[in-house]
């Protein structure tokens, strides 16, 4: 995931895509509905469930997108970003849920089996359920690459949870109906909880490490010590914080400049600096304190003195 570019164009195709996924949920929604009522399958009960909550899970980023990308006030000094983590954790937790409740549903199908009834139309439903969530993923993924935004990730974790729902569905259906083995459907339930868990799993780490201000990955940050010494006078960087607050990234070090140099012409350089790493990163918040090399006592507190780097 890159985290470098977060375009007005970029962040309205972020909104375009979470209000896509609400009418995606929808859609869904209602044609596994019906296919459940005709078939009493608890894969496809088990794949409504996860998509009703997909739909919550929608609504809950088509606003925190919205609000996340709120400029700054006086209240929020470093922006409303971090409105995408919550988000995930509030998806993670309802996705959690759905797969605890899907699983308790699959075990008792399994200890009491049922036949499934009109299984044709529910192998019709998941096989239009994975065209609609696979076309969704595809459209998420692109925006996900483009933002960096959590909150799409976190739902796109969703879909893909429940394109593989979908497939285990339709394999579960389908061997109920045309082979009779009815625990393979029940079975299929209990794969799709057990999948609906590990996924929620991995959204509460994602949004974990925003929220507890991870750096951004190595790579990223050797691109911004790379950036920032372009120019040959600014003759190092130490002292580099990074992270990052749904569509925008923060960043602040300090930069080795020449000891005899005019204040002017230091700002001059700090400010050509500034201007490389917006190029590549457009909604950051950039801190860079000059320091004169060789002469720059150890200073910035009790958190620049205990990590270096």
């Amino acid at each position: 995931m890159t985290l470098s570019a977060t375009s007005p164009g970029t962040r309205a195709a972020t909104r375009r895509v979470a209000l896509l996924s609400v009418a995606v949920a929808a859609i869904l929604i209602v044609v596994k509905a019906i296919a459940w009522r005709m078939s009493g399958s608890v894969a496809i009960l088990a794949s409504l469930s996860d998509s009703a909550l997909d739909l919550v899970a929608s609504l809950i980023t088509v606003y925190a997108v919205r609000y996340a990308a709120e400029p700054p006030d006086a209240e929020h000094r470093f922006g409303h970003g971090k409105a995408e983590a919550f988000s995930s954790l509030m998806q993670g937790g309802l996705v959690f849920a759905s797969g605890a409740l899907i699983g308790r549903e699959a075990i008792d199908a399994l200890l009491h089996p049922r036949p499934v009834q009109h299984g044709l139309a529910g192998v019709v439903v998941m096989i239009v359920s994975i065209g609609l969530t696979l076309a969704l993923i595809t459209a998420q993924t692109r925006v996900v690459k483009a933002s960096g935004s959590i909150a799409i990730s976190g739902d796109r974790a969703h879909y893909a949870a429940d394109l593989a729902s979908n497939a285990v569905a339709l394999v579960g259906v389908g061997a109920a109906t045309w082979l009779g083995l009815a625990w393979i459907d029940s079975a299929a339930g209990l794969v799709v909880a057990l999948w609906l868990i590990w996924g929620a799993i991995g959204v509460f780490r994602e949004a974990s490490a925003q929220l507890m201000d991870q750096e951004l990955p190595e790579t990223e940050r050797e691109r911004i010590v790379l950036l920032a010494t372009t120019d040959p006078r600014v003759l190092g960087v130490h002292q580099l914080r990074t992270r990052a607050s749904g569509p925008y990234v923060h960043m602040q070090m300090h930069a080795d400049l020449a000891a005899d140099i005019s204040l002017a012409e230091a700002h001059t350089i700090i400010v050509a600096a500034e201007n490389r790493l917006l190029e590549a990163f457009p909604s950051a918040d950039i801190i860079i304190h000059p320091d004169p090399r060789g002469l720059a006592e150890k200073h910035g507190g009790f958190f620049a003195e205990t990590v270096e780097g």
